[in-house]
């Protein structure tokens, strides 16, 4: 008995010993149940929702740019594509040859998505396919749950459906850069494109808009299940209307055809830049979905350099264009007056050196009319030994030479309009009399862009510091005059030059036109032709080589500037045919058919637009009554 008391106290012992061990782990096993569901519940339950709740970003649609009126220049598309996230693919290499079964990949296709997802972030999606079809694309959907890291999606694409006819105005867009991505959550949605050139890098903070939030259930292999309440649309970015006529620019770019050459076409009344065309062009659709190396390379290496805006980034020496502002500065001056006559016999001298004339045999006894009608170069050396060279580069500066414009349009050059202060600093060395006589006709150190030889016309043609303007804000009227400052000179000396313009334009000037109808509108012009080498004395005495027997890139340049209706003006033009030979016969008819035109198009509005039965803008339409009201 004493044996089985004592095994019985032993039994009990151990058996309490159990029951504390055992409630101790129940006790803590308790309190952490409590901690982790009541304590902590809240944070474990953010971790479980972010297993299964997924927070995604809802991008904007690209506000669109729209001619003056409201003609989509650059618009949104639906755009059925296809995205890899390479953190999220198990292999990368093996994801990418399943889904090529699906979606056809080419092997330059290939190492192009290769190269991007070693040059970005991994967490950064690569644009893998895009613009597939409907069938494609729902092909993709079936077999993503074999497809870890792929993420099809159904948004929008840029596209510009008038293709090069406004690729250097309207820019197009690309990837965000490395460097970029933190910047904004928007960068890092699958395909979302930014502003790269033109317009859309300009205004890029006004056409992206901003993006809205959307919660969604996602199941254990992160395939969305349903969306879950409250949802934040995402607010569309603004449209940006241009004072651009559509018809006009394609009409500037067809005139010009392949040549590399640029055009500028303005309203002198509002400031309004009615055509902006620079060609050859490109198109800017091509950079939206990867442009290849093979043409990318043909546009670096194409000697006419189609990626260069010419308009705003070429500056050319302007030619016998500026010869009607420095007749201005003289007859300010008071160096000669409208009536002073000198005799061109085709050369003049300066010291030790000959400067000639165009026309070789001389034009004779000029006044200053005649001598703008002519161009006469011996008119002009005389003219310029009276002045000083600081005298015609103030008054090119009034006139817009010198001078960039904030239009929005990126890359755009100042030009030169050349002085002592401007010698002195930059070669260190004087100013010399014969150097004045060159930049008297517009060769030697001045250099001017279209952009400002047009603004040069509608300052002559109005005698106000006219402004050029390529974007509309929202309280502006199309075609609504400006009140433009006076430009303070006396209007006598701006009749004279006026008239000798004029001039030009009739039979014996040198953009005169025997087959224009009576009834047409009179212009007012002035050709230029700008030598790019120089002409030896052996040239001269053998005989001075033709353009067409020159190398392209040794001919001269042909300019023409011109503004219409002489007596009322309405609209000024500028064009620079690079490389194209005598300004009278190869610019001078592209800038008659361009004044015709634009007159044509301010007085009869499209019809289309202004009744509202759409341009191509589907559901994305744009009515302006604002723009409208102001055109008809």
């Amino acid at each position: 008995m004493a044996r089985e008391g004592l095994r019985y106290q032993t039994f009990s012992r151990r058996a309490l010993l159990m029951a504390g061990v055992q409630g101790a782990a129940l006790t803590a096993l308790g309190g952490r149940l409590y901690y982790l569901a009541v304590v902590e519940g809240e944070k474990y339950r953010l971790r479980a929702d972010r297993n299964r709740i997924s927070l995604r970003l809802i991008a904007p649609e690209r506000g669109l740019i729209l001619d003056r009126y409201g003609r989509q220049l650059a618009k949104n598309r639906q755009d059925f594509r296809v995205f890899l996230i390479p953190e999220q693919a198990i292999d990368v290499d093996a994801t990418l040859i399943k889904l090529g079964y699906i979606v056809h990949l080419n092997e330059r296709r290939l190492r192009r998505v290769q190269r991007q997802i070693k040059r970005q972030r991994k967490f950064v999606p690569v644009t893998v396919a895009q613009r597939l079809d409907w069938k494609t694309f729902s092909r993709v959907n079936v077999s993503l749950p074999y497809l870890p890291g792929v993420v099809p999606e159904s948004g929008l694409s840029r596209f510009y459906p008038a293709g090069g006819a406004l690729a250097h105005i309207v820019g197009y867009l690309g990837s965000p850069r490395e460097q970029d991505i933190g910047e904004n959550p928007l960068y890092q949605l699958p395909g979302f494109k930014v502003g790269r050139q033109g317009l859309e890098s300009a205004f890029e903070d006004d056409l992206r808009g901003f993006a809205g939030r959307r919660q969604v259930e996602v199941n254990s292999v992160g395939r969305e299940v349903r969306e879950l309440p409250p949802r934040q649309e995402a607010s569309n970015g603004k449209n940006i209307q241009l004072t651009l006529d559509l018809a006009l620019q394609k009409f500037a770019a067809e005139q010009m055809g392949e040549a590399a050459a640029a055009s500028v076409v303005m309203d002198v009344r509002s400031g309004e830049l009615l055509a902006l065309s620079s060609t050859p062009s490109y198109d800017p659709n091509d950079f939206i979905g990867g442009m290849s190396q093979e043409n990318w390379q043909s546009l670096i290496n194409d000697p006419r350099k189609p990626l260069l805006n010419k308009c705003v980034s070429g500056q050319f020496p302007p030619g016998s264009t500026i010869k009607p502002f420095v007749a201005l500065a003289a007859l300010e001056q008071g160096v000669l007056t409208p009536e002073t006559q000198f005799y061109c016999n085709g050369t003049h001298k300066l010291g030790n050196h000959t400067f000639h004339c165009w026309q070789r045999r001389g034009h004779g006894m000029q006044t200053m009319t005649s001598a703008i009608a002519n161009s006469c170069d011996v008119y002009f050396y005389r003219l310029a030994e009276r002045l000083d060279i600081d005298q015609i580069a103030d008054m090119g500066r009034r006139f817009g030479l010198g001078t960039s414009y904030d239009i929005g349009v990126d890359g755009q050059k100042s030009g030169l309009m050349p002085d002592r202060a401007w010698k002195r600093d930059v070669l260190n060395e004087p100013w010399h009399g014969g150097e004045t006589l060159n930049t008297a006709i517009g060769q030697g150190a001045v250099l001017a862009t279209p952009l400002q030889l047009v603004v040069m016309m509608a300052r002559l043609a109005t005698g106000r510091l006219v402004r050029p303007k390529l974007v509309f804000n929202e309280s502006e009227l199309a075609g609504q005059d400006a009140n433009f400052p006076t430009i303070g000179l006396n209007p006598l000396s701006l009749q004279t030059v006026q008239r000798g313009m004029e001039m030009v334009m009739e039979p014996g000037g040198t953009a005169h036109n025997y087959a224009r109808r009576k009834s047409a509108q009179k212009l007012a012009g002035k050709t230029g032709t700008a030598q790019v080498r120089r002409i030896t004395t052996e040239e001269r005495a053998a005989g001075v080589f033709k353009n067409e027997d020159l190398p392209w890139n040794r001919r001269d340049h042909a300019l023409f500037v011109g503004y219409a209706p002489a007596d009322t003006p309405r609209m000024a033009v500028s064009v620079l045919v690079q490389h194209g030979g005598g300004g009278s016969a190869v610019a001078a008819p592209i800038g008659r058919k361009l004044m015709d035109k634009a007159a044509q198009l301010l007085d009869s509005p499209p019809k289309s637009v202004v009744e509202g039965d759409g341009m191509d803008n589907s559901s994305d339409s744009f009515s302006n009554p604002r723009i409208l009201k102001g055109q008809v």
